[in-house]
C-alpha cells in the first residue's frame, strides 16, 4: 500500500516536472520568433516648390529727413508787432500773411512822399512853361542867351528832383508793404518766437519771428559705403535716377520711393562713406525734417533669384537649412545660404535649385530620410519685384 503511493507522487512529480519544461520551451519560442508591427502611416506635411524670380538688390541705409527749403522770417522794417496770423506748427501758402507790423509811421511816409513828389511836380510844370517862354524871347532876341541856358537847367533841375521824389514814394510803398510779413514759400511754421506788443528791428540780426520749412518735395540725407556707391551709383550715368526707396521707424516696409538728388563731391576718409541725398514726394504733409528714416538704394538690373517662405528656413545652431521632398516623397535635409529678404520671402544664395519642392509648414513633424504625404501649397505670401537686405 505504500509502495502504491509512493510510486503515485513520483508519478505525479514527474508530470509537473514535464509541464514546467514543456511551458519554458513554448515561452523561449516565442520570444525568438519575431513579432509583427503595424507600419506608421506616412505624416502630412505642406509642401511647396521654391520660387525663381528676378529681383532688384537692394542696400539699406539709415538717415533723417531734411526740409528742402528752411527760411528763419524776419522783418523787413522796425515796428511794433500788432498782429500774428496763424497757428503754431501749421501748413501755410506762400503769400500768406504771418505777422503784421504797425503800418501807421509807414502810411504817413506814403503820404509825405506822395506829397513831396506833387510838389515836384509842380514845379516841373513851371519851369517847363519857363523854358519855352524863354526858348520864344531868345528867339525875338529880347532876353540874353544866358536866361535860356538857366531856365534849360532849372528844367532838368525840376524834372531829376521828380525822379527822386518818384523814388522816395516807391521806398515808402514798399516798406509799407513790408509791415505785412508774409511767407515767402508754402510749407510748416514753427511757432512764434515774436509775440503782439514786442518792437522789432529790420535785419538779419536777432532772433527771427519764426521759422518756415517746406513740406513736400523733402530729402533724406545718408550715408553710403563706397562699395555700395561704386556699384549702384557711380556706375549710373544719370545718378538722380537711381531709384530709393523710404521707410519711417513705424513702418515694416518701405512706404516711398523716389530718387537720388545729389551725391556728395567726396569720401570720407575716415568712415569710408559718401554723402548722398535722396528727394522724396510729401502731398499728404507727413513726414517732418528730422524723422529718422530707413532708406534703400538700388541700382542694379534684375537678376535670377530663388525665393523660400520664411517659415520653411529651420536653425541648426549657426547654420540655415530647409527640408527638402524628393521625388519618392523622401525627406532629406539641405543647409542653405540665405540672402536678402522682401515680405516675408528670403532669397536663397546657395544650396537651392529652381523647382526642388520644400517642407513649408510642419517641418516639426518631419525629419531626414522619413517618407512623408506631400500637400502642395503655394508660398505663403506673394514675391514681388524687390528685395532688401
Amino acid at each position: 500500500m505504500s509502495m502504491t503511493r509512493s510510486k503515485l507522487a513520483w508519478m505525479m512529480a514527474a508530470g509537473v516536472s514535464l509541464l514546467v519544461i514543456s511551458l519554458a520551451t513554448l515561452q523561449g519560442q516565442a520570444e525568438d520568433k519575431p513579432v509583427a508591427v503595424a507600419a506608421m502611416p506616412a505624416v502630412e506635411v505642406d509642401v511647396a516648390p521654391v520660387v525663381a524670380r528676378k529681383v532688384v538688390d537692394w542696400q539699406s541705409y539709415s538717415g533723417r529727413l531734411e526740409a528742402v527749403e528752411r527760411v528763419d522770417i524776419r522783418p523787413r522794417v522796425s515796428g511794433t508787432i500788432t498782429e500774428v496770423h496763424f497757428r503754431n506748427g501749421a501748413q501755410v501758402k506762400k503769400g500768406d500773411v504771418l505777422f503784421t507790423i504797425d503800418p501807421a509811421p509807414y502810411r504817413a511816409e506814403v503820404a509825405r512822399a506822395e506829397a513831396q513828389l506833387a510838389a515836384t511836380q509842380a514845379r516841373v510844370r513851371f519851369t517847363s512853361a519857363e523854358l519855352d517862354r524863354a526858348a520864344k524871347l531868345v528867339a525875338d532876341s529880347t532876353i540874353p542867351r544866358r536866361t535860356l541856358d538857366e531856365r534849360e537847367h532849372n528844367a532838368r533841375d525840376a524834372q531829376a528832383s521828380l525822379r527822386a521824389a518818384q523814388a522816395e514814394l516807391d521806398v515808402a510803398k514798399l516798406n509799407l508793404s513790408y509791415t505785412s510779413v508774409t511767407a515767402p514759400i508754402s510749407g510748416r511754421v514753427s511757432r512764434a518766437e515774436i509775440t503782439v506788443g514786442n518792437v522789432v528791428a529790420a535785419g538779419a540780426t536777432g532772433v527771427p519771428l519764426t521759422t518756415l520749412v517746406s513740406v513736400s518735395p523733402i530729402y533724406a540725407s545718408f550715408d553710403v559705403d563706397e562699395q555700395t556707391y561704386l556699384r549702384h551709383i557711380a556706375s549710373v550715368k544719370d545718378q538722380t535716377g537711381v531709384p530709393v526707396q523710404l521707410g519711417l521707424a513705424n513702418e515694416a516696409e518701405y512706404s516711398r520711393a523716389g530718387t537720388i538728388d545729389d551725391v556728395d563731391n567726396r569720401l570720407d576718409p575716415v568712415s569710408g562713406t559718401i554723402r548722398v541725398r535722396a528727394r522724396f514726394d510729401n502731398a499728404d504733409g507727413l513726414l517732418v525734417p528730422g524723422l529718422y528714416a530707413r532708406v534703400k538704394v538700388g541700382g542694379s538690373d534684375p537678376q535670377a533669384a530663388v525665393m523660400v517662405d520664411e517659415r520653411a528656413i529651420g536653425t541648426d545652431q549657426d547654420k540655415k537649412f530647409v527640408l527638402v521632398v524628393g521625388d519618392d516623397n523622401k525627406v532629406s535635409y539641405r543647409p542653405v545660404l540665405l540672402g536678402s529678404r522682401q515680405e516675408g520671402l528670403r532669397i536663397v544664395t546657395g544650396g537651392l535649385q529652381p523647382g526642388e519642392r520644400i517642407i513649408v509648414n510642419g517641418m516639426q513633424r518631419a525629419r531626414p530620410g522619413d517618407v512623408v504625404k506631400p500637400k502642395a501649397v503655394a508660398m505663403e505670401r506673394p514675391v514681388t519685384q524687390v528685395a532688401t537686405r
